[in-house]
């Protein structure tokens, strides 16, 4: 009974060391790997077993558009063919890492010798850029009591970043309420998009602003800029605007005045054929003609 269990092992181990042989098996170390912009990463595509000599390998980049080689013929192609080597037997090794290598890779080795003659795995890459200067907008001055906006955006870190702000150099919290220095302030702080709004500003949150956008490769900060809150003076524009209107009103009556001067405002003048008939004088007897349009003589003097 032992002896039939024993051959039954061996003839079992035999058939399972057989078929191994026969397989072309992958693995890697590291099927999520990360590098940040411009540094070495490395792709590993490992053989575990194979009985063909020369398997063909073949790399390939999947993206939305699909499919394409990065590594062909024994050759690179594509993007990376300046920037990157195949490492024996089938590790891929990109040199100078880009944001635009952010993809998923597969790795492919087909073994025509192998009774399982083709076999696959893929690595997931994530090159991690970091954050450039946020582009930060504050506002120099606030009334008092009235809401306020500050924006940070940054748009080329990646992963998307997270923003943080700070006043005179101290972070300020996402809630207000865990903090005694800003408890009395009324804020919503948006990490995600950067914004800082203020739904009633107070004197005591005047002070010195800056950003900070960072994510897993690093952190950019803008220059601070400052804010200033200032009360209304109430009475100052009340009186502004009486000023105003006396100002408005001289106008208008020095623009009577001087229409009234120039005899605008007169009863209009005779005209037409309307004539004022001279006195009769020294007993001369005057007479208007139609043709002449002017005065003569009716009779002579009487001496």
């Amino acid at each position: 009974m032992a002896k039939t269990r024993l051959a039954w092992l061996l003839t079992l181990l035999s058939t399972h060391c057989f078929f191994s042989v026969l397989a072309v098996v992958l693995k890697t170390n590291n099927n999520s790997p990360w590098t940040n912009e411009f540094d070495k990463i490395e792709l590993s595509c490992l053989i575990e077993s194979i009985s063909t000599i020369n398997p063909r390998i073949e790399w390939k980049k999947i993206t939305n558009d699909g499919p394409s080689y990065v590594y062909f013929d024994k050759k690179i192609s594509g993007d990376l063919e300046k920037r990157a080597v195949i490492r024996e037997p089938a590790t891929l090794l990109i040199t100078n890492a880009t944001r635009s290598d952010t993809a998923k890779y597969r790795c492919e080795v087909t073994a025509v010798d192998d009774q399982k003659s083709f076999d696959e795995i893929v690595i997931d890459l994530v090159v991690r850029v970091k954050p450039v200067v946020p582009k930060c907008s504050v506002p120099k001055s606030v009334p008092f009591g009235k809401s306020a906006e500050l924006s940070c955006v940054e748009e080329e870190g990646f992963p998307k970043s997270q923003y943080q702000w700070f006043k005179n150099r101290e972070e300020i919290p996402n809630d207000p309420k865990i903090s005694s220095k800003f408890s009395n302030s009324s804020y919503t702080l948006n990490i995600d998009t950067g914004t800082l709004r203020f739904i009633a500003v107070r004197k005591e949150d005047a002070g010195e602003y800056f950003c900070r956008a960072k994510n897993d490769a690093g952190h950019a900060e803008c220059p601070s800029q400052m804010m200033e809150v200032y009360d209304l003076d109430v009475m100052g524009i009340v009186m502004g605007v009486v000023v105003v209107v006396i100002v408005l009103l001289c106008i208008a009556v020095g623009i009577c005045c001087a229409y009234y001067k120039r005899g605008y405002f007169s009863s209009p003048k005779q005209t037409g054929n309307n004539y004022k008939v001279p006195a009769k004088g020294d007993g001369v007897d005057y007479v208007r003609t139609e043709d002449e349009g002017d005065f003569r003589h009716k009779s002579s003097f009487v001496i």
